[in-house]
């Protein structure tokens, strides 16, 4: 397996590193605009293999031509959030680094699988399907992993529990109109209604809906970057080993849930052919109007997308 991750700030390194660490593939190419940071960090990673016993070879670089033939390319380039800003608000931006890092990558790798990370995460998804001209199945944006990692992880210091007997699902955009799931969530196979009042699953499901500006507003120049590389590597993983793990995942919506030509979070199963099968699960009727209202604040994005000319 060969991997490139673009981008080389803090979550592009730390899924770098991951990556080497697990031996998930056998060569990373970190890339990066940033004359000599890919290269630094790039050759850093390397010098750690003999120590951690991992023989996978990591290199930097500033062009795309190392990262030819790539399995798969996780795209995390773009600004970070600064206090007091949206995800929405770094669109025009991130567009035109998100644009031109998707074409260059598939003009070297046009079989690869991209994984999106950069925000905001299902515009750029969106972005990058049609940059790529990929299937759907092959172009996934990153952000229900990482919501529902932080909805668990709430629910276990609520409960004071492992966080492994949790399992969850959200759905919708990546942001204030994501949509947890409450009625699929359990705990050792115990619904979670049964566990906590009302009260106290509405108050863990705005925070989860604000966990993002939550660690941006404690770092105050930058954001989160552990747990969103995690959950990217996590998706990479399902597909290398072909789990079939079902996640929420922002894919292109072809009629599930009545949405169309919208990438939002929905359940999916990963494996060998990256998205094979979207789960269409039974909603109720608040559950499934909160998500069409998700689905529409992505396509006012990405409306202003086509308006800026993207």
């Amino acid at each position: 397996m060969k991997i490139t991750v673009i981008g080389a700030g803090n979550v592009g390194a730390t899924a770098a590193q991951t990556i080497a660490y697990s031996e998930l593939a056998h060569e990373v190419v970190l890339v990066d605009i940033a004359e000599g940071i890919p290269q630094g960090k790039g050759l850093d990673m390397f010098e750690t293999m003999p120590v951690l016993g991992s023989d996978t070879r990591v290199y930097g670089t500033n062009s795309y031509e190392m990262t030819a033939n790539s399995d798969f390319v996780i795209i995390t380039a773009g600004l970070a959030r600064k206090p007091g800003m949206s995800r929405d608000d770094l669109l025009a931006a991130n567009a035109k680094i998100v644009g031109g890092c998707a074409e260059e990558a598939v003009k070297h790798s046009p079989n690869a699988f991209f994984i999106i990370v950069s925000n905001p995460l299902d515009v750029m998804t969106y972005l990058a399907f049609k940059k790529t001209g990929l299937p759907r199945h092959k172009v996934i944006g990153m952000a229900g992993v990482l919501d529902t990692a932080r909805y668990r992880t709430f629910i276990a210091m609520e409960l004071n529990c492992s966080v492994e007997d949790i399992q969850a699902l959200l759905l919708g955009g990546h942001g204030d109109s994501m949509v947890p799931l409450p009625s699929y969530t359990t705990v050792a196979g115990i619904p979670l209604t049964q566990l906590l009042p009302q009260d106290r699953i509405d108050a863990i499901v705005d925070r989860a809906k604000n966990g993002g500006i939550e660690i941006v507003n404690h770092l105050k120049t930058g954001s989160a970057y552990y747990a969103p590389s995690a959950a990217a590597v996590q998706m990479v993983e399902c597909i290398i080993k072909d789990k079939r793990r079902i996640l929420p995942c922002a894919v292109m919506c072809d009629g599930e849930y009545g949405l169309n030509d919208v990438c939002i979070g929905v359940p999916v199963k990963l494996g060998k052919n990256g998205v094979e099968q979207v789960l269409e699960i039974k909603l109720s009727e608040s559950e499934q109007e909160l998500l069409v209202k998700s689905a529409n604040d992505v396509k006012a994005n990405m409306a202003k997308l086509a308006e800026m000319g993207f």
